[in-house]
């Protein structure tokens, strides 16, 4: 380890490393293996185990990017260790499948997703805890957090040992799913009720970056429904498929600009202007737990998106027969609950509601019963132009708020890289030995 160097604290300013865009590819998977569990047989259970594996799992991410406040994951030995972790997440991810398999009968893969979620907990407590011996006082500050990794971690094995044990298939599915929730609660609510004990915010652009990556990332899931779960590759290509592709694209385009356009970078400011423990509770409110409601949005409309584009795909339907199945209740809802979750984090970072948004989801509250009547193909253009007419809506309406945050914007990246500049113009001045290395 001291050949590889020492840990190395995160600066103001930092910015995301390329080991941690690395470490992010095994969420990718995670993210698509939550999301192909649920559409394998799409039921009111399948639906709640599919948001409360990904409750748990965004715990843990939640967990990493607090330890990644604290130190650079890709410098020194860290990374060697975060290796560790990597693996745990990835044997976490392919054991989320059997989770919620038959309780009566035993089953190693809810026994490997306990115990592959303590090796990961561990690794990030143990990095945590090593580099929390450069302040007096952190380390025991840090014991504050370590019941709810005990109890989390005991709730977890409990929630494979105990309902193989009970004979009525309908009282162990109860147990099982019960000490999951509990496991939800009790992460959740141990980050309310520890506030904001002895954690320090360093680098605001880290933070946001972090976060505005990995909603890409879920934003990329329904992209990879609309494809490869609505069987669109390895078929012949046809004007359906395309014209279902093409929809897919635009309306997860559209959503992406409604974050990104304008609420993202103005909550980026908004989080470095905070200080203290404002700046922790708004990144713990807006980031951690309001991005969760997103993404989970995300889930629902990606399964949504592949119910509608299998129907679109498939020659044997007809266009003009009505749709079927959960397709348009997931798609319209999900939308819903990524634009409520995207409501909660704006009025929690910017202290402002948008009439556009609100009025967008009762517009769609309101659709639903009239697109189940609808076929498929048009369905999900009723969607879409809806999505669409909210960007376009927004455009012409916040003009000038935009063009003023842009600018913003503009003068603060370009201030920063001259900054930048002005630095590294040391490279070339002076003789060669007095040279950074």
């Amino acid at each position: 380890m001291e050949r590889l160097g020492p840990a190395v604290a995160v600066a103001p300013g930092t910015r995301v490393d390329r080991f941690e865009i690395f470490f992010d590819l095994v969420f990718v998977f995670s993210f698509f293996i939550i999301t192909r569990a649920t559409a394998a047989n799409i039921t009111g259970h399948s639906l709640l185990h599919g948001m409360l594996v990904l409750a748990v799992l965004w715990w843990c991410w939640v967990v990493h990017t607090v330890v990644a406040t604290r130190v650079r994951l890709g410098v020194g030995f860290v990374p060697a260790l975060m290796v560790v972790g990597m693996a745990a997440l990835f044997c976490f991810a392919l054991s989320l499948p059997q989770a919620f398999g038959n309780p009566v009968q035993w089953a190693v893969g809810p026994v490997v997703l306990a115990v592959s979620y303590l090796v990961l907990r561990g690794v990030h407590l143990l990095l945590y805890w090593h580099v929390a011996g450069e302040k007096p006082g952190e380390r025991r500050l840090l014991l504050k957090y370590s019941p709810e990794l005990a109890m989390s971690t005991l709730l977890l094995l409990g929630a494979a040992l105990i309902p193989p044990l009970i004979d009525d298939r309908g009282r162990a599915d109860m147990v099982r799913d019960g000490l999951w929730i509990a496991v939800v609660l009790l992460q959740y609510g141990a980050g309310l009720v520890a506030n904001a004990w002895g954690w320090v915010l360093t680098s605001a652009e880290h933070w946001t970056e972090r976060y505005d990556f990995i909603l890409i990332i879920a934003l990329g899931e329904s992209i990879i429904s609309v494809g490869i779960g609505g069987n669109l590759l390895g078929e012949p290509v046809t004007w359906r498929g395309v014209t279902a592709a093409v929809l897919g694209i635009f309306f997860t385009a559209a959503l992406w600009w409604t974050h990104f356009d304008m609420i993202a970078p103005a909550a980026r400011i908004a989080q470095h202007a905070a200080q203290g423990r404002s700046r922790v509770a708004m990144a713990r409110d807006a980031y951690a737990y309001a991005q969760l409601v997103m993404i989970g949005g995300i889930i629902l409309f990606a399964l949504g998106a592949e119910e509608m584009v299998r129907q679109i795909a498939d020659r044997s339907i007809n266009l003009t027969e009505p749709t079927h199945g959960p397709g348009v209740p997931l798609l319209f809802g999900g939308v819903i609950c990524y634009l409520c979750g995207g409501m909660l984090f704006q009025l929690r970072t910017l202290g402002t509601l948008s009439w556009t948004r609100v009025g967008t989801v009762l517009v769609l509250a309101v659709a639903i019963p009239l697109a189940t009547h609808l076929p498929a193909l048009a369905a999900l253009s009723l969607l879409t132009a809806i999505c669409i007419g909210l960007v376009a809506t927004e455009v012409a309406v916040m003009a000038d708020a935009r063009r003023a945050l842009l600018k913003a914007v503009f003068e603060e990246k370009t201030t920063y890289e001259k900054h930048e500049a002005d630095w590294r113009a040391r490279w070339h001045e002076g003789t060669p030995d007095e040279k950074p290395r």
